[in-house]
């Protein structure tokens, strides 16, 4: 078993540690990725005869000079920095910190082997591998290879793939694909590109393997609540609550960003489509990444600056089970060596989550679904249609510096055109939208004190429909007398800006404009200001875009204006 070959080598490097003690190198560069780490030591031993490459832990591999005794590797130090030929921040090391030796391949191996996990159920089993032993021949090697089980040989082809040498299926034969990736791995450590791993090769290619996740403590947990067991990195989460339908596991310690959910949950294909769409909401699911639901299954991976995500879940025999799994950032090939394990592990058990096992402390919000945040824009503003294939005007504030803009947080849009000094933007869905109704403007000067409403969303969304707010218009100019922006009595919120301003017959006299103040004044919670019907007209026009327009009618009932202003306002958001 693959215990007892750590076992086996532990025990060699035991014997070797005391005279280990006293031994130095010089560590020169230090690399995230195994394959960056094998170029570099690649390049150093053209140079020099004492390139040794070892796994640091914490994901990162050292690339050293040596070993020497402490009072010749300082003066190596010395010589080598003084002369420019390794980095100037070179410094000693004791191999305190050496696990895994990965250059040169069969060499001697570390002070010290991290033991991989021996409780990995799909772990195969090697036999017990003398790395100091004579290297097989290639008939040798083909029939140690030929007596291996196909769990085995998967896992020589994850190996591979995890190396960056293999892209193909994993299924256990060892056909053109496989045999060209070994022969890879074999010329990028300078052995005999056979295209037939030794016994010897194949327990370094999966030491290697194994290097990036020790630590993590890969334990198969099994969840009865959930019905589900799956190999989970402990060290990283740890059980929290349950939250139907997600069992949480929250990060813990140096992972605090990693994340573990266990999905169960009786359903249907409509239930499993719908855990699809809310997952894609969620703060732990970066917007960028593959989607894919296809039949009774779905993938998800998420992208982003601090996080990486991954779900996926199916739906048998009216039971949805499946697992997310969140991962800092940067962290890529434990990430994927994580993942593996875990897709590899995962079994259903009988049951689903019971829905009444919400913790009696449960803080309920409109922004939260089962215990997670869901993902909130920056900034929040409203916006109204003006064309059948769904324009909309609203403030440039609503657009600026944004990754992403959304029209009711669903249908993705871009900026057409931009006017900060008149205050008018247009924007332009990205796919097909045909809106209920359009803005028809009322381009005749009102009379002053006529009755006007804002359509609007005053509190960022919060609710699913726009709110009318009700006031006068004031005068047909601002306070420094410019006759393109009208001055309101209405009591607003920031996001109600974008938003049409409307007559009782439900005809647009303006745009709101956002709440600046005046010449550097505080001004009473009712003064507000809306750029004219005439002006966004003109600007429409000049984009050769016709805006419909109307003669003030018979006023509106209450019910019927505020239908009309849902039909045409809209959610504008900026992610």
């Amino acid at each position: 078993m693959f215990r007892a070959f750590v076992v086996a080598l532990v025990i060699f490097v035991s014997a070797m540690q005391a005279q280990a003690q006293d031994r130095y190198w010089v560590q020169i560069e230090a690399r995230q990725t195994l394959t960056e780490a094998t170029e570099r030591a690649r390049f150093y031993a053209r140079r020099f005869s004492d390139v040794e490459g070892y796994y640091l832990g914490r994901g990162f591999y050292g690339i050293v000079l040596g070993p020497y005794s402490e009072s010749l590797a300082r003066a190596e130090l010395s010589r080598l920095l003084s002369s420019g030929q390794i980095p100037s921040d070179s410094y000693l090391q004791n191999g305190r910190r050496f696990e895994q030796q990965f250059w040169p391949i069969g060499g001697a191996q570390a002070s010290t082997v991290s033991t991989a996990p021996d409780r990995a159920p799909e772990l195969p089993a090697l036999p017990q591998v003398d790395l100091n032993a004579p290297e097989e021949t290639l008939g040798q090697a083909r029939a140690s290879e030929a007596a291996l089980p196909r769990e085995a040989r998967e896992e020589l082809q994850l190996a591979l793939r995890w190396a960056g040498f293999y892209n193909s299926a994993i299924d256990g034969a060892f056909g053109r694909g496989t045999r060209s990736a070994m022969a890879a791995w074999q010329s990028a450590y300078n052995q005999e590109p056979t295209g037939v791993l030794t016994a010897r090769q194949r327990a370094l290619l999966l030491l290697q393997y194994n290097a990036v996740i020790a630590g993590l403590d890969m334990q198969l947990v099994r969840d009865d609540a959930a019905g589900i067991q799956m190999q989970l990195p402990t060290v990283a989460v740890a059980f929290t609550e349950y939250q139907p339908p997600f069992a949480q596991y929250d990060g813990q310690g140096d992972l605090s960003a990693a994340r573990v959910l266990m999905i169960s949950q009786p359903g249907d294909a409509g239930r499993l489509r719908g855990l699809y769409e809310v997952l894609q909401v969620l703060d732990i699911m970066p917007t960028e990444g593959p989607r894919r639901l296809q039949g009774n299954s779905f993938t998800i991976e998420g992208i982003g600056d601090d996080i990486h995500s991954y779900a996926t879940a199916s739906l048998q025999d009216g039971e949805i089970k499946g697992f997310v799994l969140v991962w800092p950032a940067g962290d890529d090939r434990r990430r994927a060596r994580v993942l593996d394990l875990m897709n590899s592990s995962f079994a259903r058990l009988d049951g689903t989550l019971d829905p009444n096992l919400v913790p009696a402390s449960e803080d309920q919000a409109i922004d939260m679904i089962a215990g997670l945040s869901v993902r909130q824009p920056k900034l929040s503003r409203s916006g109204f249609y003006v064309s059948r294939d769904g324009l909309v005007v609203t403030t440039p504030e609503a657009v600026e510096s944004c990754a992403r803009i959304t029209f009711d947080r669903d249908t993705e849009a871009e900026v057409l055109a931009s006017d900060p000094a008149l205050g008018f933007a247009l924007l332009r869905p990205l796919e097909a939208l045909s809106p209920i109704e359009v803005a028809a403007f009322q381009p005749r000067t009102p009379r002053l004190k006529d009755p006007v409403a804002v359509a609007g969303y005053p509190f960022n969304g919060a609710l699913n429909a726009p709110t009318l707010t009700f006031g006068t218009l004031e005068d047909i100019r601002d306070l420094t007398g410019d006759d393109r922006i009208a001055r309101l009595s209405v009591a607003t919120q920031p996001s109600n800006a974008g938003g049409p301003v409307l007559d009782q017959g439900g005809n647009v006299l303006g745009m709101l404009l956002p709440r600046n103040g005046d010449g550097g004044q505080t001004l009473p919670a009712d003064v507000q200001f809306a750029l004219d019907a005439e002006m966004i007209i003109a600007t429409l026009e000049t984009l050769n875009i016709t805006p419909t327009r109307n003669d003030a009618g018979p006023a509106l009932s209450a019910h019927a204006l505020t239908e009309k202003a849902a039909n045409v306002t809209v959610l504008v958001s900026c992610w």
